[in-house]
């Protein structure tokens, strides 16, 4: 198993694409929300809803399959490729029938999802677009399992800078409208889609196994229930405030999100270290690998969560500084969905019990009940209150879920958390997030709220402090590694 230190190298190195990711496209916000309009990023979102939905069901839940899989064959030089692109050409047929099926009837099924006929090839070519981002999840999590995080950083940054480029010289330069966006992130994964593609089989040569693709379907296919419903869970709130409120409401739901989004890539980035580290302990462990992933996983918890802290405490000034005021309620929608987003943090553990234990069709009936407390609350918060109705049904959602999931996951396989000191990081942090909200709905003045923010944040850090994972052991260790990193870099240049 990888040591502290080249962890943190590795966590360092996949926050690197976490901070393109995020950085890049909050410099374009200012700019796309003052050439769109709220009913363009409506459009955008709703279109985005039906190309994930369809993508689910292409991907069969091979995704989940192929990354339990690897670990199982990783080992055998002959069945790691075998995986890989019977995996990736089940999935690639399943993308071309349905994309056939979504171009013919393109007009009827956008207005149906958007309420207009006249977005069918946005729809379409959404679909298109979202296809590459999954399919070249296969290459990368190939990448993080091997831990060889250096090309995860490198193709995932890459791809970020594209479509950056692209959306801005399409809907800024050119001024072709929102379908500029979907044009750019279309652009970006055919492009490293095809790098990736010649990469792997010039090293890693094509290689096909029916025997292997059918046991990954046997984990794989009680899953793609899980998947198509975790759509709905996910993207019904949107689908929802365009039916009841407004497509203009679903624009300023969507800005909300994407700035709240942050949070989950931040701790995707984190899943990138821990998770191999979690299966490892589970496949060379069996039973006893609970307690070590318990001590093992405390500090994942505490840095995904500060994150989603900083977040939901600064929501007010980063949409008064990012976007116009017709975007501004977007504020407290930022703020609860980072408590929300923060709170997945926990589900990213649940997954990896129930699917080692081979135990995948439960997570479909966990989401099938998600759903249907999550469409039971959104109904009525968001005929009541609109948009931030839909945000604080999805957190109180997910709350109830994430709780039955927990007990349901513990159940199969224990994880031995450290429930001591993970309580006191979720009071802090949910404490210091209610808090502002509620002071800001008061209209107590902005310096108060803002003393209040910043004595939140030492009351966190001095949480993390009292829990034993801010120590001067650990910040030394991790000033080495970024000193180290920073001469390492040095050297290359020195010798080239």
């Amino acid at each position: 198993m990888a040591n502290k230190e080249q962890q943190i190298k590795n966590s360092l190195l996949y926050l690197l694409p976490t901070i393109t990711t995020s950085v890049l496209p909050f410099l374009t916000i200012p700019i796309f929300t003052r050439i769109l309009t709220k009913e363009d990023y409506g459009v955008l979102a709703l279109a985005q809803v039906y190309a994930m939905f369809v993508n689910g069901l292409a991907n069969f839940g091979m995704t989940a399959a192929y990354e339990r899989d690897y670990f199982q064959y990783r080992e055998d030089r002959l069945k790691t490729p075998q995986l890989l692109y019977s995996a990736l050409l089940f999935v690639m047929l399943n993308f071309l029938l349905l994309a056939l099926s979504t171009y013919v009837f393109r007009r009827p099924l956008s207005n149906l999802i958007v309420g207009s006929a006249e977005h069918g090839n946005i729809l379409f070519w959404a679909f298109c677009a979202q296809f590459f981002y999954s399919v070249n999840y296969y290459y990368l999590t190939y990448f993080r399992n091997s831990e060889t995080a250096r090309d995860f950083v490198v193709y995932t940054i890459f791809g970020t800078v594209i479509n950056v480029i692209i959306s801005l010289f399409l809907v800024a330069y050119l001024r072709i409208g929102v379908v500029g966006l979907i044009y750019a992130q279309l652009c970006s994964g055919a492009t490293i889609f095809g790098i990736m593609s010649y990469k792997f089989t010039a090293s890693l040569p094509v290689s096909l196994s029916m025997p292997i693709l059918s046991k990954s379907l046997q984990i794989a296919y009680p899953l793609t229930p899980r998947i198509f419903l975790g759509v709905v869970a996910t993207q019904f709130d949107k689908y929802m405030i365009g039916l009841l409120a407004s497509v203009g409401g679903v624009g300023v739901y969507s800005i909300g999100q994407k700035i709240s989004y942050i949070v989950f890539t931040y701790m995707t980035a984190i899943e990138n270290v821990f998770s191999p580290q979690v299966y490892k302990r589970m496949f060379d462990l069996q039973d006893k690998g609970g307690a070590a992933i318990g001590t093992y996983i405390t500090p994942f918890a505490y840095i995904s969560l500060f994150l989603a802290l900083l977040v939901a405490l600064f929501s007010e000034e980063v949409i008064s500084i990012l976007t116009p005021r017709s975007f501004h309620g977007a504020i407290d929608i930022v703020a609860v969905l980072a408590m929300y987003y923060g709170l997945l943090f926990f589900g990213k553990l649940n997954g990896p019990q129930l699917i080692f234990m081979k135990k995948t069709h439960l997570t479909s009936l966990l989401t099938l009940g998600r759903i249907g407390i999550n469409v039971g609350l959104n109904i009525p918060f968001i005929m009541r209150w609109g948009a931030i109705g839909a945000a604080w049904a999805t957190l109180l959602a997910g709350l109830i879920s994430g709780a039955l999931s927990f007990f349901v996951a513990q159940h199969y396989y224990e994880i031995k958390w450290e429930y001591r000191r993970i309580g006191s990081i979720l009071l802090t942090f949910f404490g210091s997030i209610i808090v502002v909200i509620l002071l800001r709905e008061g209209n107590i003045h902005y310096y108060a709220r803002m003393a209040i923010k910043l004595t939140s944040i030492c009351s966190y850090i001095y949480t993390g402090v009292k829990a034993g994972i801010i120590t001067t052991d650990n910040c030394a260790l991790v000033k080495n590694v970024l000193v180290g990193s920073g001469l390492q870099m040095v050297k290359r240049r020195t010798t080239e």
